[in-house]
This record gives C-alpha cells, structure tokens and sequence, in this order.
C-alpha cells in the first residue's frame, strides 16, 4: 500500500536503521530513500537529522531512543518545531497521537509476542492511526500477513533480519518494507 509515507519512494523497499553514528553517513550515501534514527540525544539529534535531509532522505526519529528528550508529549511538539524529521517511530501511543497533531508521519512500532499482543497492537492501531506500522520482529510472515489484512496502514518489518531470504519472506507477506541496521545487507540487497 502506497500512502503518504511511501508516496515518491518507488519501490525502495528497504529502510536503513541507524544504531550506530559512524553507520549515518552510510545511510545517508546509500540508494534507499527513507532513514530510521536510532540514535542521538539531546545535543546531537537536530544535526543527525539535518544530515539525512540533506542527503535527501526521508528522516524517522525513533523518540523512544533519543537521550534528554522522555516521553512527554510535548517533547514531539518541540521535535515538529525545532528538529524538523520527516516523522518519529514510537512505541508509545501518546507519542503516535501527538505527532500526527504536530503535523509529522507517524510509525507506531509494535512488539509482537503473542497473540494478545496481537490484538492490543490492531487495537491500538485503529486508534491511534498511525502512517505505517513497524512490526517487531520482523521474522514472522503469518503475522505481518494477518496485520496487512486486519489494518489499513503498510506495514514494516523490522528485528532479527539477517539476509535477503528472511526479506523476500517479509515482503512476500504483505510488509512494504523493511528495516535493518545492517550496512552490508542494505548495499548487498541494493545490488541484488
């Protein structure tokens, strides 16, 4: 499903997520249009940010991970003012709801254990109307299947990738694409 999030971006279907910072430049250098930020804090976040959209990258700010900044929601007003990422990825649900009033993309990540995970994940969903899922992890093709039927959003594979098959599997199960933090595998599936 192309939406919003997806709109431009062709069939890029890998999404590089950056872990680590000496991994930013790479990502940024590289074909895929989008960047997962897993990185930063406080003093350093706006800068990695810039860097990616000046690379012309799509830039997702995992909020949950960045140092200095907690879960208030007000802090995803700031990061709409004053960072300026494409959109944030976050596990928290008031995150989510803020970021689509503060005018940013939203990507609601989900730890699928069970199946009552399951269940809250869909719930949670449909309530909070994120642009796009991240299902974690991203190893479970039954699922990602389940979730691309029971929502309207695409749906993003991430967690555990480690080669081209295990992305075929995630694609071939109605994911739109997936994110690794693997530098080679992003530049080995690119050449594929």
């Amino acid at each position: 499903m192309k939406n919003g999030l997806f709109a431009g971006i062709g069939n890029h279907n890998i999404i590089p997520a950056v872990r680590k910072a000496e991994d930013l430049q790479k990502a940024c250098d590289s074909e895929w249009p989008m960047i997962f930020l897993l990185i930063g804090d406080l003093f350093t976040v706006e800068q990695y940010v810039r860097q990616g959209l000046e690379a012309g990258k799509k830039v997702f700010l995992h909020v949950d991970f960045i140092g200095g900044l907690g879960s208030d929601p007000l802090v995803v007003k700031y990061i709409a003012e004053k960072i300026g990422p494409t959109g944030i990825i976050s596990t928290k649900n008031h995150m989510v709801k803020q970021a689509k009033k503060s005018g940013l993309q939203a990507i609601q990540r989900l730890f699928l254990i069970d199946t009552s995970a399951l269940e809250h994940g869909i719930n949670n969903v449909r309530q909070n109307e994120p642009d796009a899922l991240e299902v974690m992890p991203g190893l479970i093709p039954r699922v990602i299947s389940e979730l691309h039927s029971s929502t309207s959003r695409p749906i993003i594979a991430g967690g555990l990738i480690k080669d081209h098959q295990e992305i075929q599997t995630a694609l071939q199960a109605g994911a739109s694409a997936v994110s690794m933090g693997n530098p080679a595998l992003w530049h080995s599936f690119a050449q594929a």
